[in-house]
């Protein structure tokens, strides 16, 4: 009776996927691709920006002392995470958005935790956002190439960044509530997209749209 083969597996374990055609001797079996982390990497973005966002606001101030273990382990580790996940997809967008605003909320955590909010006032502290505002304006530019819900997410984080940075450095409570309200509306988006990539692979059909553009 012929010995049985076991069919090789993916990375997580699961039967690999299997060319058709019958492969060579010494033919490397295909692996399943890595899935896509960026639900992933919305999804802790979103819910770290929501929760701070409250307080910014002015609805909930001390949101500013809930959000800090978000800031490290979701929105800042979680967010590396789908970054470095994304190099491996060979996606340079995701990559580069996912670890620098993992990056982001590292080092807000530090700040916050650290006091180093208080001792850079509020001119360092502007500049640090406003900072973040400018490199999220040029990926606002490449997000043109991708959907329509990733360009809202993209846009109204951009003028997020902006209204609480020239808030801080000129210490204007006004702009900073603005820019809580901005961010509210930023985490749905973010929320949604995060939504819709989950939702449309999980059922393997849209149900969601993206509005893709590229």
């Amino acid at each position: 009776m012929a010995k049985a083969t076991s069919r090789p597996t993916s990375r997580s374990g699961s039967a690999s996927v299997i060319p058709q055609g019958a492969p060579g001797d010494n033919a490397v079996p295909a692996v399943a691709p890595f899935a896509d982390p960026g639900p992933l990497g919305l999804a802790a973005f979103a819910l770290t920006t929501f929760v701070l966002s409250f307080a910014n606001a002015g609805i909930i101030p001390t949101a500013g002392i809930a959000v800090l273990g978000l800031a490290a382990f979701y929105g800042g580790l979680g967010q590396i995470i789908a970054g470095i996940w994304e190099f491996a997809n060979k996606n340079t967008f995701g990559a580069t958005a996912f670890c620098t605003y993992g990056g982001f909320w590292l080092a807000f955590w530090y700040l916050a935790s650290t006091g180093g909010d208080k001792a850079a006032g509020p001119g360092g502290v502007g500049i640090f956002l406003i900072a973040f505002g400018i490199f999220t304006l040029y990926m606002t530019v490449a997000a043109l190439r991708t959907n329509g819900a990733l360009i809202a997410v993209f846009a109204f984080l951009t003028l997020t960044f902006l209204a609480l940075g020239f808030g801080a450095a000129a210490e204007a409570e006004g702009l900073t509530r603005l820019g809580g309200w901005l961010g509210i509306i930023t985490a749905l988006l973010a929320w949604y997209t995060s939504f819709a990539g989950v939702l449309n692979s999980t059922y393997k059909r849209v149900v969601l749209p993206v509005f893709p553009r590229a």
